[in-house]
């Protein structure tokens, strides 16, 4: 009995279960305490705090994913008002546009009626002396060639005129027509941008609320800890399946990033809040580094290369991963909303993302990351300093 009893003893110290005050209090009392009820208690606890382990991280699960809908969603809103953001500049630049047509158009509008009045009032005048009242008064032959040549080409620039002039005219028209439109467009557009932002801050309320709910059931330290490497966990498994899709879908030469060490733009500017190499949690340290940036701030690429990775990661929120060349990449997460998606290229210094807080982070922030094949290499070092 007493093998069997510091046989189990052991299994529990391995698994880390010995947390109770009856299982503790059984492994410290008499041989003799050790019967067969006794034991039949220690089996129950064990069973009843597995069980609640169990259900804690079921708990954990559901809530990842309930954030990870709930980030998504508000990535797909954010990236709504991005777009609608853009039109809205594009809508105002082109309105600048055609209102300065329109009034060069009614200028040239306003000159071609003059001259068109000119015309028709030369035409009136020469009309007063008709070409038979000149054969009539017996004048010089050239002279009545002259006049007639004259007044066919009176007669054309007239013609001329009038068709200039309802050219502009139809123009005209049809940018007042296009302005219209873009105007009603614009305001169409700002009633959804306002609807667009209402969506996203109720979506942020309840994100908040979930967020609070999940660190209160990682609040042991043990289990954040466990938390942290499974993320990493995920991370490395990640890369490897983009690293896998991008060897064998690459149609773009890329030449890594070895020859530009401390020449890349930073992904944002801001203040740094973890380095590289700092502590996380325990034994853990960030294998990236975390900038401050205020949310719905542009994140750039560092250089050139094929997006790999465009999805949420548990622990990284919407991560982006861009594959550079030679074994060589970055990683872009915490956003708000990814504007790129896998098989997108993209150039250095093209908007890629949106600062943001997903994954559960407490402040809006970009995660950054440069692996040299699998591995982890400091962020500052390839950065302009």
């Amino acid at each position: 009995m007493r093998e069997k009893i510091t046989h189990l003893y052991n299994k529990l110290r391995a698994s880390a279960l010995c947390t109770g005050a009856l299982l503790c209090l059984a492994f410290a009392a008499p041989t003799s305490w050790a019967d067969q009820g006794q034991l039949d208690g220690v089996k129950q606890e064990i069973t009843r705090q597995q069980s609640q382990l169990n259900a804690t991280q079921k708990k954990i699960d559901s809530l990842q994913k309930t954030l990870k809908k709930q980030e998504t969603g508000i990535a797909d809103t954010a990236r709504k008002i991005h777009r609608a953001e853009q039109r809205q500049q594009e809508l105002t630049n082109s309105i600048r546009t055609l209102k300065q047509q329109l009034a060069t158009l009614e200028q040239q509008q306003l000159g071609q009626r003059e001259l068109l009045g000119e015309l028709l009032n030369t035409q009136y005048r020469q009309g007063r002396h008709s070409q038979l009242a000149l054969i009539l008064s017996g004048q010089d032959q050239n002279r009545l060639d002259r006049f007639t040549v004259y007044a066919e080409r009176l007669s054309q620039a007239r013609s001329r005129a009038l068709d200039e002039l309802t050219a502009t005219a139809t123009e005209l028209q049809l940018k007042q027509h296009q302005l219209r439109e873009q105007q009603a467009e614009q305001t169409t557009l700002l009633a959804s941008l306002k609807q667009h932002q209402k969506s996203l801050e109720a979506e942020r309320k309840q994100r908040q609320k979930t967020v609070r709910t999940l660190k209160q059931q990682v609040r042991s330290d043990n289990r954040y800890l466990g938390e942290l490497k499974s993320n990493e966990q995920r991370l490395v498994k990640e890369i490897a399946r983009a690293k896998a899709a991008a060897e064998a879908a690459r149609r773009v030469p890329m030449d890594g990033l070895a020859r530009h060490k401390g020449k890349l733009p930073w992904p944002v500017k801001g203040r740094v809040i973890h380095n590289y190499g700092s502590s996380l949690q325990g034994e853990l340290h960030w294998k990236g580094m975390v900038i401050g940036q205020t949310q719905g701030s542009q994140v750039k690429a560092i250089y050139p290369g094929k997006v790999v990775f465009a999805d949420w990661l548990r622990g990284y929120g919407l991560l982006l991963v861009i594959d550079h060349g030679k074994g060589d990449m970055s990683f872009y997460g915490y956003n708000q909303t990814l504007l790129k998606k896998v098989g997108d290229t993209v150039q250095g210094s093209e908007a890629i993302a949106l600062v943001g807080d997903s994954g559960g982070q407490e402040q809006t922030a970009l995660y950054f990351e440069i692996r040299r094949k699998g591995n982890p290499s400091n962020p500052r070092q390839w950065l302009i300093r």
